[in-house]
């Protein structure tokens, strides 16, 4: 008899287990569906990096905007673009740009154009806690790296419940490393300048260009 009562037990907990998957699942598909039918992003975020073992905490602001796969980022002082064929790193203070080709199976961190999309391979998600944020309930979705040997220990995705919009990302490494990274601004179809995501080459002439590609 107890035997079977173990049996049923672990049936049901299989089975509510599937269905928190299948809920966290279409959660982020509503969000991956509405932010695509965009033409662009325009997001201000907050920007923490913490470990508490290295007494390391360091906090900024930044901003992204984001048209299909083409992006410019700017972070810490320094402006990464991707144009849709070279990733560009532009350091003003060390008067210093490289310039890499971009191999999509060569890079694992999460870009800012798969910010919405980057859960879709290689991750196991589950339902997490609801936060009430000033009126906001906030839904969040934990997913776990299908791999074992991954760098990144979970990230969880706070999503705002009524807009379908990601409020923020919270990803925790092995070693301890957490980033967190909070949405203050987030504007669409905005109107972006034609060349927002060219190189201009002839700006930067007193800038030494490293090429890695």
């Amino acid at each position: 008899m107890k035997k079977l009562v173990f049996i049923l037990a672990a049936i049901m907990s299989l089975n509510l287990n599937a269905q928190n998957s299948q809920k966290a699942e279409k959660l982020l598909n509503e969000v991956s569906f509405k932010v695509k039918n965009y033409d662009n992003m325009v997001i201000e975020f907050k920007y923490a990096l913490e470990n508490k073992a290295e007494n390391v905490s360091q906090e900024t602001r930044g901003d992204v905007s984001i048209k299909g796969e083409k992006y410019i980022l700017n972070l810490m002082g320094t402006t990464q673009m991707f144009d849709g064929k070279k990733i560009y790193t532009i350091i003003p203070e060390d008067e210093e740009i490289n310039i890499s080709n971009y191999v999509e199976e060569d890079n694992n961190s999460i870009t800012p154009s798969k910010m919405f999309s980057f859960y879709e391979d290689g991750y196991n998600y589950q339902m997490d806690i609801t936060q009430d944020v000033k009126g906001r309930e906030i839904q969040y979705v934990k997913l776990t790296p299908k791999d074992s040997n991954a760098e990144i220990k979970n990230i969880l995705l706070g999503i705002d419940s009524q807009t379908k919009h990601i409020y923020n990302l919270i990803q925790t490494q092995e070693n301890g490393t957490k980033v967190t990274i909070t949405v203050k601004s987030f504007k669409t179809d905005q109107p972006l300048a034609k060349n927002l995501f060219t190189f201009d080459e002839a700006r930067y002439s007193d800038y030494y260009i490293n090429r890695l590609d």
